[in-house]
């Protein structure tokens, strides 16, 4: 907010100019498990459209990362619809830094060669599999995660071992003839990255069908720490909170209060219990929304603990 209520008060000054906004991330806090994505973010999704209201012809944003290798970092940006769509991309914060340090010591100019298009919608589908509740198959608990990345690395962290994880986690119930008494569904969410209609189609099309709970996995790989979960019902959100003891053994015994995800946002709307897997992100925003966001950086030991995880959690939804 500080850094949007910065670019309106330089008003006319950003007329015809190439806006550059370096607005930090700050460090991952290790004591809060914080990584300040949430907020700083913000500028990303509004930046282009603040400056085009002020006149600006074109907006370049630090990337939101608050370690780099010289990566810059894309992601998506909203068009408001009374502002002129401007030219807009990512700097890595190395550049930013660059641009800013040059710009105090006199007039810059910057030319932009962008390759960035938009082409029409093409059809896409959620991925959906189930293992059906023994009791009680009508009714629902989702596990899931989205299929699709941006186009700049491999989507490896972001969300590909969500994807993983999720199948997994029901994998390792029907291996170990563990069937609730719901039914396990995992979906697979197209569309999360630009638009959530992966999210809202799945919504519209099971909506009328009972779902204890939701869980998603959007948050890399990292060691495992624990979920974040939110309900109308405190008193069930405690109840499943004091189970956290059975999570300790994988490292993911941190079980709170506030969690959920983008693709599920739609059920929790309507008053669905949404879990959040929370991995260790300490180190998820280094490749993040880049090229370096590829499989080999992936640590199967942790797909593997925060997938055991994963079907405990969806165990104890499908059987309350």
């Amino acid at each position: 907010r500080r850094i949007i209520a910065e670019v309106r008060e330089r008003g006319d000054a950003l007329k015809g100019a190439i806006v550059v906004i370096n607005q930090a991330m700050p460090p991952y806090d290790h004591e809060r498990h914080e990584t300040h994505y949430g907020t700083t973010v913000q500028i990303r999704s509004s930046g282009a459209s603040e400056a085009a209201r002020l006149g600006a012809r074109a907006v370049l944003i630090r990337s939101v990362t608050a370690r780099s290798l010289a990566s810059p970092h894309t992601g998506a940006l909203r068009y408001a619809d009374d502002a002129p769509k401007i030219p807009a991309a990512a700097l890595a914060v190395e550049d930013a830094e660059r641009l800013t340090r040059m710009a105090a010591r006199g007039p810059v100019e910057v030319e932009l060669f962008l390759g960035a298009k938009t082409l029409p919608d093409a059809e896409s589908g959620n991925a959906i599999g189930e293992l059906r509740g023994r009791e009680l198959p009508d009714e629902v608990v989702v596990v899931g995660c989205h299929i699709d990345s941006w186009d700049v690395g491999q989507g490896a962290q972001d969300d590909g071992a969500g994807c993983v994880m999720a199948m997994e986690a029901a994998r390792m119930l029907k291996e170990l003839r563990l069937i609730p008494r719901r039914t396990v569904r995992v979906v697979l969410f197209t569309n999360e990255e630009n638009g959530l209609r992966g999210g809202l189609a799945y919504h519209d099309a099971h909506k009328q069908e009972r779902h204890a709970g939701a869980i998603e996995s959007d948050a890399g790989c990292g060691a495992p720490w624990g979920f974040g979960i939110t309900g109308p019902d405190e008193q069930v959100v405690a109840d499943i909170i004091k189970l956290a003891p059975l999570f300790a053994p994988l490292g993911a015994g941190d079980l709170h209060p506030g969690g959920g995800g983008a693709d599920i946002s739609p059920l929790m709307k309507d008053g669905v219990l949404g879990v959040g897997v929370h991995p260790d992100t300490s180190r998820y925003f280094d490749v993040h929304h880049t090229r370096a966001d590829t499989v080999e950086k992936i640590d199967p030991a942790h797909i593997r603990r925060n997938a055991a995880a994963m079907a405990l959690m969806a165990y104890i939804l499908a059987e309350r």
